[in-house]
C-alpha cells in the first residue's frame, strides 16, 4: 500500500483531531465515532479523488460572479452532488473513512441549502432579483465550507497539493 504524504503525522490521529484541524468541528457527529482512528485506505483515496474532481469543477467551490451564470443551474449543480456521492459510494463500497465524512457533509451542509432553495425555486424565487441575490450570498457561504471539504478530500486522496484555489484571483 502506498503511504499518504505525511501519513506518519496522521498515524493514530482520531477523527475529532482531523476535523478540528480542518475547522469542521461544528459538524454534529456522535462522540464514539470522533474517538475512532482516522486512517483512509485505497478505496477511501479513490472515492475522495472522484468527489474532489467533481467539487473542483463545479460552482460548489468556484466563484459565480453576479453578472454570470444562472441560479437554477447552480442549485442543480449543488444538488447533483447527492447522486454523484451515492454513485461513488456504490462503486467504492469499502470506502469507510470517506463515507463517514461524505454522508455527514451531504446531510448537514448540502441538504439544508438544497432543501431550502429547491422549495423557493419551485415558488418562483429565481424570478425575484432580491432572492437571486440572497441565493448567491448563501451560495458563497456554502462554497467556503465545501472548499474546506474539498481540501479534506485532497488530503484523504493522498494528493501532495490541494488545487481548490488554484485559479483564485489574489
Amino acid at each position: 500500500m502506498v503511504a499518504l504524504p505525511g501519513e506518519e503525522y496522521y498515524a493514530g490521529m482520531k477523527w475529532r483531531a482531523w476535523l478540528d484541524e480542518w475547522g469542521m468541528s461544528s459538524l454534529k457527529i456522535k462522540s464514539p465515532f470522533l474517538e475512532m482512528e482516522w486512517k483512509p485506505q485505497g478505496p477511501d483515496r479513490q472515492a475522495a479523488w472522484e468527489l474532489y474532481v467533481e467539487l473542483l469543477t463545479r460552482v460548489t467551490t468556484q466563484p459565480l460572479p453576479d453578472q454570470d451564470g444562472d441560479e437554477q443551474a447552480a442549485l442543480t449543480s449543488v444538488f447533483n452532488l447527492f447522486g454523484l456521492t451515492r454513485d461513488i459510494l456504490r462503486r467504492n463500497f469499502r470506502c469507510v473513512e470517506f463515507s463517514k465524512i461524505a454522508v455527514v457533509v451531504l446531510n448537514q451542509v448540502i441538504r439544508p441549502f438544497t432543501a431550502k432553495w429547491h422549495k423557493l425555486s419551485l415558488q418562483g424565487a429565481f424570478k425575484d432579483p432580491a432572492l437571486c441575490k440572497q441565493f448567491r450570498k448563501e451560495l458563497v457561504g456554502l462554497q467556503e465550507t465545501l472548499a474546506i471539504y474539498s481540501g479534506m478530500l485532497s488530503q484523504m486522496a493522498g494528493l501532495e497539493e490541494d488545487l481548490t484555489h488554484i485559479d483564485a484571483t489574489p
